[in-house]
């Protein structure tokens, strides 16, 4: 029972609470520092195995963990602002591997890195106010502080989504249509190969024709007919050059005498922007995020979709919940194709994700809290300041471990099972 309510009330409190040697009651013994260093040299040795794989994947998990941290910061900052009275700040859960104290505020990480904790005092009835803090509690502040400092991690998912975007599209680029047609693919024995067109060529015109688009090279290629000789001007590494071609009949429409050259191209490329111009695009790119992720968080939490994602091979991937383990692997593919901007525009979406997420009005989520702040001032009248009864939300909120707990498990599964 003790252990219960310990867990009840941390998870109410968004941190660790009683007056043990870390922050948990006195008959929670701290773990031995051997299971604390043992765990974390298991965690090291993760990440050097993971950098060792794909690079890739490790830049992401570190960007991911350098946003929890700034979620966090987030948190602690505006309660200063707020006057309000922190006592933790934890990187990690789990057993201490390291911390120090300045101020009143304990700083350290924990062995497992699934996570982040600021612990402000009087979150709410739970969470009980030591004699004389009484005026510093998160409880005691006004509606517009209580708001701000808990909604602060979620903006601040939202500036790091900004900051990166504007980044990648002012030094690296947007990825967006432009008037180059590149070559990504070219068919064994075609008359594309034979003439000595490669990958990334880009193709400019074709029998005196100027090419800026898919379709432009497809109505050209079209109209010329089948064994008629071409010229196909192309540029590769900034080098301009004349090749000519036979071209054959298309294989697809056998008999239609419609010329086929037996290329595979697109033309979608990174073009960078000024910083006016990037930050319309990034505010744009961030609302349409938005409108996905909203889209995205109701098709994964619906029961009836893990099931079928379960149950079904053919299920739509697109639909399904993931994990750490599937976006690295995601992450570290679109590594290896689009290199470190690809990467950095994956953790900004997944902090749109997550700040979104996290705003849901439910406990434990910040929104949860949220949530009770506002309710808290719409019941308060005259003077009269109503605070909640956090407990009777209990019962809802194991329902939302519940259904976050199956999302993992689920999502780790199909992970494991059926990668992307």
């Amino acid at each position: 029972m003790t252990l219960y309510r310990s867990f009840r009330d941390e998870m109410m409190a968004g941190g660790a609470v009683g007056d043990g040697p870390d922050g948990s009651s006195p008959e929670r013994q701290e773990p031995k520092r051997s299971v604390a260093v043992t765990s974390g040299i298991v965690i090291f040795g993760l990440l050097v195995w993971l950098g060792v794989t794909n690079v890739w994947s490790l830049v992401l998990v570190v960007g991911l963990l350098v946003s929890v941290f700034l979620h966090e910061v987030g948190h602690f900052v505006t309660a200063g602002w707020a006057g309000m009275k922190r006592t933790q700040f934890f990187m990690g859960f789990g057993p201490k591997l390291w911390s120090m104290t300045r101020n009143g505020v304990e700083y350290g990480v924990r062995a497992l890195p699934l996570g982040a904790f600021v612990r402000i005092v009087g979150m709410n009835n739970l969470d009980p106010v030591e004699p004389g803090d009484e005026n510093v509690a998160y409880s005691s502040k006004p509606y517009r502080w209580r708001l701000l400092v808990i909604t602060a991690g979620s903006m601040m998912h939202m500036i790091i989504a900004i900051l990166i975007m504007m980044f990648v599209y002012t030094s690296g680029g947007r990825y967006q249509e432009t008037n180059e047609v590149k070559v990504f693919a070219v068919t064994e024995g075609s008359p594309a190969e034979r003439a000595g067109i490669e990958l990334g060529d880009h193709i400019t015109t074709i029998g005196g024709r100027s090419i800026d688009s898919v379709d432009e090279l497809s109505e050209t290629i079209g109209g010329i007919g089948a064994g008629e000789r071409v010229t196909v001007e192309i540029v590769r590494d900034g080098v301009a050059s004349a090749l000519d071609v036979t071209l054959i009949e298309r294989p697809s429409e056998p008999g239609s005498g419609l010329g086929y050259l037996g290329v595979g191209t697109d033309n979608w490329d990174r073009s960078e922007l000024g910083i006016v111009d990037g930050f319309s695009h990034v505010m744009g790119d961030l609302w349409t995020g938005m409108g996905r992720t909203f889209s995205g968080i109701g098709t994964v939490v619906n029961p009836a979709n893990q099931w079928e994602q379960l149950t079904n091979d053919e299920a739509d991937p697109s639909k399904r919940p993931t994990t750490v383990v599937g976006v690295t692997k995601v992450a570290g593919e679109i590594g290896d194709r689009d290199g470190f901007y690809g990467v950095m525009e994956v953790l900004a979406s997944i902090n749109v994700f997550v700040g979104l997420f996290n705003l849901l009005p439910l406990l434990p989520f910040d929104g949860g809290h949220a949530a009770i702040a506002t309710y808290e001032r719409i019941r308060s009248r005259k003077g009269r300041e109503y605070r909640a009864d956090v407990e009777k939300m209990w019962p809802a909120t194991v329902v939302v471990v519940t259904l976050l707990m199956f999302l993992t498990f689920t999502g780790l599964y199909l992970d494991l099972t059926r990668p992307f």
